[in-house]
């Protein structure tokens, strides 16, 4: 008895897997953004505004969500928005051409606008008092479970069987994670029957510290999704790397990501969190300058385009969780729950912005995509800086 207490119930993995399907959707086009372009008969800058749409899509509508659809049950609308989802991928089989590509493209990120803060809410509100923490993180892990597994998944997919297999495998997680969670739903709360005010949507951004670090997250992952977007093409003309070797280096760089995110906890709890993100943002600049340098000097081996891959992921990981904390200590918990859901969209803003930069860089050319990176970041590290001097650390109540 007290044992089955502490076990996973199905509900939460099945939130995992729906976090992990709309995250492997999100960033799978990557690794298949030039079979894409052939097949669409488009550039590999216009194949990548496939991920802007997406991410621009999903910042725009989520908080607009969380006002329109706040009084339907969170199971309802959780089945509704995966069965959407699923759909939008599975219809990719049906459809020719890039543009009826951008509108179920559209569609997805709709519906996973939808499906992501609604897991996040239903693990919070039906947690045990003292594992909230616990099923927020089970849920978060599907996120980075989908860098790591879900996007070379899908680019091994892609190679074997073709682009469109790549979305077919989307649809299926997200049909896997309809079935895991429509037969065993938690229990419906009943509160929540009030919608949030749009006031209480808004009133984290007139913290300026807070907004500090909005902008500070915008341009760090812009910087980062203005290299990993077109990631495949920089590895191609560095040390020729087809869809199945770059399979196999997403797959690295996926573990290095995981090092990463493991040791941004340890570092923000030691040194705090302004320290650890000047730290991982300038190993950040540090890796992306040594692959402008390798461009200069291509072809080089793999193996060394590798390592720097590696660097590149574990100091990229790492910043996510060092910008929650940071955001963390600069709201205090009166307006925490309104700051981290806007904090949210701000990563889909930078991940938009972060495809038009490297869409641009890559027009220019591919060696400037490091480039272009290193420069978003460094003018996130500038921005914090900035900030951090400004900002009054919050009273937080005894």
């Amino acid at each position: 008895m007290p044992t089955s207490s502490h076990r996973t119930p199905l509900w939460l993995a099945a939130l995992a897997l729906a976090a992990f399907a709309v995250q492997t959707d999100d960033f799978v086009i990557i690794g298949v953004l030039a079979a894409i372009a052939e097949g669409t008969h488009v550039s590999e800058t216009a194949a990548g505004q496939l991920v802007t749409a997406y991410s621009l899509i999903y910042a725009l509508t989520a908080p607009v969500w969380a006002v329109a659809l706040a009084r339907v049950p969170r199971r309802a609308l959780l089945v509704w928005a995966l069965t959407v989802f699923t759909a939008a991928n599975i219809a990719v089989l049906a459809v020719d051409g890039y543009w009826p590509l951008m509108a179920l493209r559209v569609v997805a990120a709709l519906a996973a606008a939808v499906v992501l803060p609604t897991a996040l809410a239903v693990a919070g509100a039906a947690a045990p008092a003292d594992r909230k923490g616990r099923y927020l993180a089970a849920v978060m892990t599907g996120l980075t479970g989908a860098i790591l597994i879900g996007v070379p998944a899908g680019t091994w997919i892609g190679a074997a069987f073709g682009w469109r297999a790549t979305f077919v495998f989307g649809g299926l997680l997200g049909a896997a994670a309809l079935l895991l969670a429509a037969p065993s739903p938690p229990r419906e709360s009943a509160e929540g029957a009030s919608a949030p005010s749009r006031t209480a949507l808004v009133r984290p951004l007139l913290n300026t510290a807070v907004a500090g670090v909005l902008a500070v997250t915008v341009l760090a992952v812009a910087g980062n999704l203005a290299f990993q977007t077109y990631i495949s093409v920089l590895l191609s003309g560095i040390a020729d790397v087809g869809p199945r070797l770059l399979a196999v280096l997403l797959v690295c760089a996926g573990a290095g990501g995981l090092a990463g995110t493991q040791a941004a906890g340890r570092l923000v709890d030691r040194f705090g969190a302004s320290a650890t993100f000047f730290t991982t943002g300038a190993l950040f600049c540090a890796a992306m300058a040594a692959l402008a340098g390798l461009w200069l000097l291509r072809p080089v081996p793999v193996a060394l385009a590798a390592v720097l891959l590696v660097g590149w992921s574990a100091a990229a990981w790492a910043i996510p969780p060092t910008l929650q904390a940071l955001m963390l200590s600069r709201t205090g918990t009166e307006a925490a729950t309104q700051a981290m859901a806007v904090h949210s969209a701000s990563v889909y803003v930078g991940a938009a912005a972060g495809g038009v930069a490297g869409g641009a860089a890559l027009s220019a050319g591919a060696g400037l995509l490091p480039v272009a990176a290193a420069v978003s970041m460094a003018l996130a590290l500038a921005v914090c800086g900035v900030t951090g001097r400004r900002a009054a650390v919050p009273a937080q109540s005894p």
